[in-house]
């Protein structure tokens, strides 16, 4: 079956194509990456700065947030990840073979795992920063919605990361109002809607599904790390036997990637060219378009997984409106799980499609939609006596982003309308395991 998401056309909210298409297509050039070599940690990118917002017509007041977001930033995923390069460290110091900068690297190497040991996958301080900052700024941002004693829900994935996420945000926002309930919960009974992925999608996604030849060969020919290796070690048949240069080159980029999301002020990009991050980050962006984005590779089974998420922000949004008072639902995953969100919403910027490997940094970029505590949200304004009259932004980082719903509001859109496209695009799904 052919699981391109259907083209869903109401003719009173939607955009012309071409319009759309020139709007958002424009993504990512080398100079800006060069620029900010920091964003070549692709989905290790520490959350950005936000954005200005825009008020809201004059009559309408916030009563309701919708949020998804990630958890905020970690330590790699585990300590392997440090113990694989260190190993490569200590063998070649032991045996002389490190030159000048391949000691002072292994120095480096041995301050960071001072830190890092025992914490692979763990939130950093960086990250709980990150969660209480969003938070901060969404209650300054909208305190109406905050008022009095609102009863308020969120939830997280099992996996602590996000339960300390949950927890940090939440916490910040009853300092700000201790009178605040906020129900919170981590359980198997939100992972179909915070977690899911069909057995499909899975199967496409491994080794053995229909990408992945083209992707090693994809990867082969951005990995090249003669250069960094005969700046490391002084001898090279001691690399030759020794040494995996590419996985180590790989290891050395995760390790400096995600240094930005520790407390540690230690930094490892001086050992790279900027090309060399910018190749390796492409083949980071490549899974990532692939595996969990809108890559018309997948006839749009990535973002399907997200359909789940979806109901659940619609009947959700149902419910805070028909109960006519403030609230706010908080929704804490994974990088996984807020890419297919974001392509599944349309999203600025966040789905375009290009068949193109080479080119699939320049119609989307990972650390775009997918930063540490990167997130989404609705923002709910009611007109003062008129209640059924509802308007919508979405934000995606805390900017103002674009859907191509038509809107007389920009960036505000009449909630009904909003609410019959998702609506569109979910019925258009079939339901899968």
């Amino acid at each position: 079956m052919n699981f391109r998401l259907k083209r869903i056309v109401f003719s009173t909210i939607l955009f012309a194509a071409s319009a759309v298409h020139t709007s958002s297509y424009a993504q990512a050039t080398c100079e800006e990456i060069f620029d900010n070599i920091a964003v070549t940690g692709g989905v290790y990118y520490a959350y950005p700065a936000p954005g200005v917002q825009t008020k809201a017509p004059k009559g309408y007041e916030p009563f309701y947030i919708s949020h998804f977001g990630r958890h905020g930033s970690r330590w790699l995923i585990s300590d392997e990840e440090y113990i694989r390069v260190m190993e490569v460290f200590e063998k070649a110091h032991q045996a002389g073979k490190l030159t000048p900068l391949g000691e002072d690297v292994r120095k480096r190497l041995a301050i960071v795992w001072a830190d890092a040991e025992g914490r692979g996958g763990d939130l950093s301080p960086v990250g709980v920063d990150q969660q209480r900052g969003i938070a901060e700024r969404m209650y300054q941002a909208f305190p109406e919605v905050f008022k009095g004693a609102p009863e308020m829900s969120a939830c997280a994935t099992l996996v602590i990361r996000c339960v300390l996420s949950m927890d940090a945000f939440c916490e910040r926002l009853k300092e700000f109002n201790p009178q605040l309930k906020i129900e919170r919960e981590s359980s198997n009974k939100y992972m179909p809607y915070l977690n899911f992925h069909t057995q499909e999608a899975m199967k496409f996604t491994s080794h053995k599904g229909p990408w992945y030849e083209e992707f090693r060969k994809f990867e082969k020919s951005h990995v090249r790390p003669e250069r960094l290796m005969n700046s490391l070690f002084s001898d090279k048949e001691f690399v030759h036997k020794r040494v995996n240069p590419e996985e180590l080159m790989r290891g050395l980029y995760a390790i400096a990637s995600d240094m930005q999301d520790v407390e540690q002020e230690v930094s490892f990009y001086d050992i790279f060219e900027k090309q060399e991050l910018f190749d390796i980050w492409q083949i980071h962006n490549y899974k990532n378009y692939v595996c969990d984005g809108p890559s018309p590779m997948t006839n749009g089974l990535m973002v399907a997984n997200a359909k789940p998420t979806l109901e659940n922000i619609i009947a959700a949004a149902d419910e805070a409106i028909a109960s006519g008072r403030n609230s706010a639902t908080f929704r804490f995953a994974h990088d996984g799980n807020i890419i297919p969100l974001a392509g599944l919403m349309k999203l600025e910027n966040c789905y375009n499609e290009e068949a193109d490997p080479d080119k699939f940094y320049q119609a989307w970029c990972n650390y775009k939609v997918a930063p540490m505590a990167g997130n989404i949200q609705l923002v709910f304004f009611r007109k003062k006596g008129s209640p059924e009259d509802v308007i919508v932004k979405l934000l995606l980082h805390e900017h103002e982003v674009s859907i191509p719903v038509k809107t007389d509001m920009a960036p505000f859109y009449h909630w009904q309308d909003v609410r019959a496209f998702y609506k569109g695009i979910v019925d258009s799904l079939p339901d899968r395991p």
